[in-house]
Parts: structure tokens; sequence; C-alpha cells
């Protein structure tokens, strides 16, 4: 018999068998023994087999997830990860595994609160809502390691055939974020009750805190394993290479991952075919970097390093008057012949390296203008051009004591 447990093909068709026997109603703390007994540890890989062979074979995928979560906790401590490779730190797969440490530690904290108020039945409302939406809240950032997962790693899946478990899985994704916005909404309800939460926490809370943990065993026992032996290390760097379009989850990673042969682009930066511009900490189109630019409150003018002035902000109350005539003008052409001079000075000390920053105060029509001029360098040091920032600190320097309630001020568009 040892000689069949051993043989892989065996032991899919047990598995097969056993998750079927699930699909029929069988028990499955049964199904769970039966697997113990007859199967010891079964190796990851043959687990996502398995999945992929029954949808092929004609089980819905529908019905696949309805079994996702019995089966999964079937087979919970009983995935051999003996073969599993190493994860190099800073690797996608690495960051995958920190946020799930992350999201578990969160899930954990508001199964406990919820735990304690279905114990104690009478409480205080107030005491616990906060922090309960606070987790649910938390929980919710969870969408952007699920869509790292469907638009990144999920299309090399399908490259290498593994297309089933992958599209099982999505509907996972989504039947938790349906659940956790449910939450999200029954929290922030103003004429919630204690007695509505308690009779909401088997209904939608305790089984979405329950989905997200086992989405993680799914993930460490079986998807990340089979993926780390699938994919290449270039699948894997272009899979990094997009991984900020969407975020990190509860986790901010302190390791940029560098594998031998591949080199960071020389700007760290791209414009994507929908004209979005990425950068290293984010990504937005040039319609709402304008927006952001003309929002601040101040003025801010570029001058590139040929001391050429590039670009100008477009606030609706503007210090300084500025047209786009002197767009690629000679930065001394713009101050009166009286303070070029000054200019000059500021932007020979930049160059040099001997200062980067050149802060003036003058009192204007009543009112008190900040003008700062800073040196722009690259991550080498090198310099870039000059920002030139004013702006108007007339009411801040009036400001006393605490504003902690929301109040609109007269800016405030009606």
């Amino acid at each position: 018999m040892s000689e069949l447990i051993n043989n892989s093909r065996y032991r899919k068709e047990k598995l097969k068998e056993l998750i079927l026997k699930l699909h029929e109603g069988e028990s499955a703390e049964e199904v769970r023994q039966q697997l113990i007994d007859t199967l010891k540890n079964i190796p990851y890989g043959e687990v996502v087999e398995v999945e992929q062979e029954l949808i092929e074979e004609g089980l819905p995928e529908s019905e696949v997830l309805k079994l996702c979560d019995i089966h999964g906790s079937v087979l919970e401590g009983n995935v051999d990860l003996s073969g599993a490779k190493a994860v190099p730190e800073g690797h996608p797969v690495d960051v995958f595994k920190n946020e799930n440490i992350a999201v578990r530690e969160v899930a954990q904290k508001a199964k406990d609160m919820l735990t304690l108020l279905s114990q104690l039945g009478q409480f205080d409302l107030k005491k616990y809502i906060y922090p309960l939406q606070g987790f649910f809240n938390e929980l919710m950032d969870v969408d952007k390691h699920y869509q790292r997962k469907e638009y990144l790693l999920f299309p090399y899946l399908e490259k290498q055939q593994i297309t089933g478990p992958p599209k099982v899985m999505w509907g996972k994704h989504d039947e938790i974020r349906d659940q956790l916005k449910g939450c999200i909404e029954v929290l922030k309800s103003p004429e919630l009750q204690p007695q509505d939460l308690t009779d909401s926490l088997d209904l939608i809370f305790f089984p979405v805190l329950q989905g997200v943990i086992d989405m993680i065993q799914k993930e460490e026992e079986i998807l990340f394993p089979m993926a780390m032996d699938l994919l290449t290390v270039e699948d894997w760097w272009n899979i990094d290479k997009q991984t900020l379009e969407f975020g990190y989850t509860l986790y901010d990673p302190q390791v940029k991952w560098q594998p031998e042969g591949f080199t960071e682009e020389q700007e760290n930066t791209s414009i994507s075919g929908d004209g979005n511009i990425q950068l290293p900490s984010g990504s937005f189109t040039a319609k709402e970097i304008m927006a952001i630019l003309n929002t601040i409150p101040a003025d801010m003018t570029f001058v590139d390093k040929d001391d050429k002035v590039k670009y100008f902000t477009q606030g609706k109350e503007r210090i300084f008057a500025r047209s786009r005539s002197i767009i690629n003008r000679d930065v001394r052409l713009c101050h009166p012949p009286g303070s070029t001079h000054i200019v000059e000075k500021i932007v020979e000390d930049f160059k040099s390296g001997k200062a980067s920053h050149a802060p003036f105060w003058i009192q204007m029509k009543g009112k008190f203008i900040k003008i700062e001029y800073f040196a722009l360098r690259d991550e080498n040091g090198e310099y870039l051009g000059t920002l030139e920032y004013s702006q108007d600190l007339t009411e801040n320097r009036a400001l006393e004591g605490e504003q902690r309630i929301l109040s609109y001020g007269e800016s405030n568009d009606e």
C-alpha cells in the first residue's frame, strides 16, 4: 500500500474522491479524518492539479467556489511544503506574506473584540464602535492585495494553463470584498443598536473574518509555493515593477528586491499607455497632477538646470502674476534689474552645492508673504533646477489655540 500512497496519481485521485464526497454532502470532519488516515501530507502542486481537473471534468466553478472553504479547512495542516522554494526578501511573494501577517493580526483583533461582545450580551456600543470601524476599514485594504493577485499574478499562471484555481480564488475575493463592505455599512449605520450588531455576528462578521484568514492559508500553503515553481525571475520582475500601481496592504516594504541581472530603469518612472504617470510612491494622470498642483495654497515656479522657466502653477489666488510668455525664458529676465544679482547668486550656489534653500519674507499690501527657493536634485545629488515657492502666511500667523471640530472656512466653495 505504501508504494501507492507515494504515487502522485493515486494521491490526486484519492483527493479528488474526497472533494467529491464533500460535494455530495458528507461531513467535513469525517472527510478530514479520511484524508489524514489515507494521505498524511499532500504536495501543494497536486492540490491545484486536482482543482483544475475537477473543473475540466465538468464540476462548475461556482460549485468549486462553494466547496473552497470546506476542503480548505479539511486540507489545513495536511499540505506538504517541504519542497517549496525559498522566497528572497523583498520579492513579490515576500511582500504578499508580510501583508498577510498584518491582515491576520487585524482580523484577529476584530474577531477577539466581536467574540467579547457576543459574550457580554449588553454593552456600551459607543465604546466599541470606533475601534471596530477602524479594524474593518483596515481589512478593506486587502482589496489591493487581491487586485495584485488578480491582475499581476493570475495572468502568469494562466499562461502555464493554470486557469481554474485562479478563477475560484477570484470568486472568493469578490465574496470577501462584498462581505467587508456589508460589515462597514452595518457599523456606519446611525441607527445601529447593540442587539443589531450581536444579531449580525454569525451572519456576516465572523464569516468574513474567517474567510480572510482562510484565504491567507490558501495563498501560503498552495498558491504562493506553486507560483514560485512556475514563474520565472523575469515574470516576478515584471510583477514587481507594476506592484506600485495597485499599492500595498497594511505593509510598506523596507527592502527592494533586486534579482541578479536585472537593473532599475534610470529614472524609475514611466508613463503607461493610458497616460498614467507612474512614480516611486504612486501614480496619477496629467489632469490629476495639474489639479493637485493648482490646489496647493502657494505659487510654485520651476526653473530647469539651464535657468529656463519651464512651469508655474495656476491656482485661484496667485500672489505674483505669471503669464505663459515666461515659459522657456531665462529666469534672470523674469526679475527686476535690481534683484537680478540675487537670482544669479542663488542659482550659482544651488548649482555648486553651496546651498539648497534660500528663504525670504516680505510685507506686501497688508499681507505677510514668504518666498522660498529650493534646489532640486536627483538621487545622485545632480542639480535638476530650482523651485520657487511663495505663500501668503497672513492667516496662519494669526492662528491661536486649537480647532478640532470640523468647520469650513470662508474660502470653501458653496
